[in-house]
C-alpha cells in the first residue's frame, strides 16, 4: 500500500467507500426481511445474503480506514458519517415495498457484482483483490438465488408476474447509475487498481435481458438513466431513514462495547 501515490490514495479512499456503502446499505435493506420473509427457507436465505453484504462492507471499510490513515475505524466510517457522505447507489437504498421489489433490486445488483468482482479480483492491490476474490464466491450464489426468483415470479401466477414486472419497471431508472464514472474511476483504472464499470455494462445487459425474456417479462422502455448520483452524495429520501435506524445505537452511546 505504501507504493500508492498520495493523490491516488484520496481517490482510492473515495472508491472504497462506494464499494462498502453499496454493500452496507443493501445488507441493511435485506436484513429488514428477517422474521418477515414469505417462507422460512427464504427468511434464512435473505438473512444470510444480508450477512454476506455486511461482511463485505466491513472488509472494504477496514481497508478504507487504512488508506485514509486518520485514526478512524470501520465503525467510525459506518456509524458516524452523515447522509451526504455516503457514496452508495440510490438503487440499494430503495425500499422493499414487497418481495418482488426486493428480488428485482437484488437481481440488478447481483448481475453486476459477479462480473465486477471477477475483474476487481485482478487488482494490483493485493488487499483489494483478496476481498474481491472472496466476495466473488458469495455473489455467484446471490445471483443464482435472485435469478431463480425472477424466473419463478415472472413465469408464475398472474399476480406474481404483475408484481415483479411493476418492481422492474419502477427500479429500472436507478440501474443506469451502476455504470456511473468520473475522474475517481478513471484515475484508478489508469493505475490498474480497479476495472472500468463501463466494460461490464454489456455483460450486465446480457444477463438481465436474457433472464427477463426467459421469465416472460418485458424490458422497460424507459431509459435507465438518473441525473442524480449517490456517488456524489445525492440520495433519495430513504437513505436518511435507513441511517437513523442503523446509526442510533452507536451515536447514542459512542464508544460503547459489549
Amino acid at each position: 500500500m505504501n507504493d500508492i501515490k498520495n493523490e491516488i490514495k484520496k481517490d482510492l479512499f473515495e472508491y472504497l467507500l462506494r464499494l462498502a456503502d453499496d454493500r452496507l446499505i443493501l445488507g441493511h435493506r435485506l436484513s429488514e426481511w428477517c422474521g418477515h420473509a414469505p417462507i422460512l427457507e427464504e427468511d434464512i436465505a435473505l438473512a444470510n445474503i444480508a450477512l454476506d453484504c455486511v461482511g463485505q462492507a466491513n472488509a472494504f471499510l477496514i481497508l478504507a480506514a487504512s488508506v485514509e490513515n486518520k485514526n478512524r475505524t470501520e465503525d467510525d466510517l459506518a456509524y458516524f458519517r452523515d447522509e451526504t457522505e455516503f457514496r452508495n447507489l440510490q438503487l440499494v437504498e430503495q425500499p422493499n415495498i414487497d418481495f418482488a421489489y426486493t428480488i428485482a433490486r437484488q437481481f440488478f445488483v447481483d448481475a453486476f457484482a459477479v462480473h465486477f468482482y471477477d475483474k476487481l479480483s485482478k487488482s494490483k492491490i493485493e488487499d483489494l483483490s483478496g476481498i474481491a476474490a472472496k466476495a466473488l464466491k458469495e455473489v455467484k450464489y446471490h445471483l443464482r438465488h435472485s435469478r431463480q426468483w425472477i424466473l419463478r415470479l415472472g413465469d408464475g401466477t398472474e399476480e406474481s408476474h404483475e408484481k415483479i414486472q411493476n418492481a422492474i419497471n419502477d427500479l429500472w431508472m436507478f440501474t443506469g447509475e451502476i455504470f456511473f464514472e468520473n475522474d475517481v474511476d478513471k484515475n484508478l483504472f489508469q493505475e490498474k487498481i480497479v476495472p472500468s464499470v463501463k466494460s461490464i455494462e454489456t455483460k450486465w445487459k446480457e444477463v438481465v435481458e436474457s433472464t427477463l425474456i426467459e421469465a416472460t417479462l418485458k424490458i422497460p422502455d424507459e431509459p435507465n438513466t438518473n441525473l442524480r448520483s449517490g456517488r456524489n452524495g445525492d440520495h433519495t429520501e430513504y437513505l436518511g431513514h435507513i441511517l437513523a435506524e442503523m446509526q442510533i445505537v452507536a451515536r447514542s452511546h459512542p464508544g460503547a462495547k459489549w
